[in-house]
């Protein structure tokens, strides 16, 4: 045990990634992980064994841990770097990990740039497109409303580090403002399409609509929730984000402002998807609508992604996807017979 110990501290290298895993069945790997869950349960024969989870910054490994667990429960949480040693294999289809050996990992033997996937855009330069869109906007009202956010000396930096999501869609840093730039692309493409749109409104909307997350997920060697969005949730801590700021720009017009909190209450389209409204405004509509669609699209890649490195091939569909309730097929894979 005390070798194990000091070795990883002198090495302290990352050279198995979760995506490679397709390459690794069967065999015995000792890496660095986060330990993104962790759930002390009973065996049915008496004693104790965990269920866990493990990520890097390429995905997202189950794993189990049947024997000495005690020194692992005492030591290690969720969110806290591990370094482990485990066999492994599939399991009804999908990769998993035995532990044999598992234990905290000190902030020196890690680099975290190997455990938080990030996007693989420049964060400067859509900041830049983005802020390009509000100096456009005719509505000065709407443009002086969102720059108060994205100038915002808190608010701003978060918008570009967060992510959009904890694991579902752009579940990675720079993730939010990654999602809220494509949304607006897309937004102002189809705009032209439907003059009961108002451009600006729709915009500011695409904007602000997952503002909240930058209080409701944390980021730091993993992705989790805050307190307050597990207790109040990123739609209503939007809106009261957006009614700070209206006081502080007041005078603000009252019928503007309300347009932009329906957008915000309403964009996720239905009571059983947590909206507190259903749009009911032009612009709410269509916001709501692309906003679903960007994200099932990035929920697609995604999926693809996690097919191709579990070696599934063009004529394979993906996993059950519990999101949208169906497995999906890579249609342009299959044509190219890859």
């Amino acid at each position: 045990m005390l070798l194990w110990f000091v070795r990883g501290i002198l090495v302290g290298m990352k050279d198995f990634f979760i995506e490679d895993v397709v390459r690794f069945e069967n065999c015995t790997v000792t890496s660095y992980f986060v330990l993104s869950s962790l759930q002390v349960r009973d065996k049915k024969q008496g004693g104790q064994y965990l269920a866990l989870s493990l990520s890097d910054k390429t995905g997202l490994l189950e794993g189990r841990m049947w024997d000495d667990v005690a020194d692992a429960i005492a030591t290690c949480s969720e969110g806290c770097y591990v370094k482990v040693q485990g066999d492994v294999s599939k399991y009804q289809g999908k990769f998993q990990i035995t532990l044999k050996k598992l234990r905290l990992a000190a902030d020196s033997e890690v680099d975290p740039k190997d455990y938080q996937a990030s996007t693989k855009f420049d964060v400067e330069e859509m900041w830049a497109e983005l802020r390009g869109y509000v100096t456009a906007f005719k509505n000065a009202d709407l443009r002086r409303l969102v720059f108060a956010f994205l100038d915002d000396e808190q608010i701003g930096p978060a918008f570009k580090a967060a992510p959009a999501a904890k694991r579902l869609h752009h579940a990675w840093l720079g993730g939010l403002l990654e999602h809220v730039l494509t949304l607006v692309r897309v937004c102002v493409a189809t705009v032209p399409f439907y003059p009961e749109v108002d451009a600006d409104l729709l915009v500011t909307g695409a904007i602000l609509h997952d503002i909240g997350k930058v209080r409701e997920l944390e980021w730091k060697s993993s992705f989790s929730y805050t307190l307050e969005g597990q207790m109040i949730g990123h739609i209503s801590i939007a809106q009261g984000m957006l009614r700070e700021k209206l006081r502080e720009l007041a005078p603000f017009p009252e019928k503007l402002a309300m347009l932009v909190e329906h957008m915000i209450l309403s964009h996720h389209g239905k009571y059983e998807f947590g909206s507190p409204k259903l749009p009911m405004t032009p612009e709410a509509l269509l916001l709501s609508a692309l906003d679903d669609l960007e994200a099932k699209m990035q929920a697609v890649r995604n999926e693809f992604a996690a097919a191709a490195a579990s070696g599934k091939g063009s004529d394979d569909v993906t996993e059950w996807v519990r999101s949208m309730e169906r497995p999906l097929f890579d249609s342009q894979k299959y044509l190219k017979g890859e």
